[in-house]
């Protein structure tokens, strides 16, 4: 059997001693940690305010480009309003500041959906009504109310359509030639 000597009062304050430091030590670590940590913090909160300030940097400055490019329009139609044209030639230079205008469009991404005649699609399509018919096939867009545009691969409005449904009852045609 082995018995245990009781510590003495020296060496029981020798190990108080060591355990102070160890916490003090610890305390100090402790410290340089949670300062460090401040610094990481801040400088964290700098990065993202300069990430979003360059962010709205090119936003604007993408913002500005594309209406410059849109300046030349409005130019235009302030020369057609100014003249005394006949209304021909009103809507002549209209339907080419319209065309110049989708140009413009389809060279910064954009595209018309195609919907008459295509299978409707509601991520691309906004179905109004639905409309019997037998011309078009169940299910399909059969009118177009107003177009519908993406941007590259998202949709930025959809097409507002009205969608073709096979009538419920279809007439029979009799002949008259039965009375036999």
């Amino acid at each position: 059997m082995t018995s245990k000597k009781k510590p003495t009062k020296k060496e029981l304050e020798k190990r108080v001693q060591e355990l102070e430091k160890e916490l003090q030590d610890a305390i100090l670590q402790s410290e340089k940690y949670l300062n460090q940590l401040k610094y990481a913090k801040a400088d964290l909160e700098n990065v993202q305010k300069q990430n979003q300030k360059r962010l709205i940097d090119v936003i604007d400055r993408a913002n500005g480009e594309l209406l410059e490019k849109l300046l030349p329009f409005a130019d235009e139609l302030d020369i057609l309003f100014s003249k005394d044209a006949e209304k021909q030639k009103l809507v002549e230079g209209v339907k080419m500041v319209h065309g110049k205008l989708v140009k413009l469009l389809e060279s910064e991404g954009i595209t018309q959906i195609q919907a008459i005649g295509e299978k409707f699609d509601p991520f691309k399509h906004e179905a109004v009504m639905e409309i019997e018919t037998l011309e078009v096939p169940d299910g399909y867009v059969a009118e177009e109310i107003r177009s519908g545009y993406m941007f590259k691969d998202k949709v930025l409005r959809a097409s507002v359509v009205k969608v073709a449904r096979a009538p419920d009852v279809v007439e029979i045609k009799i002949e008259d030639n039965q009375d036999e």
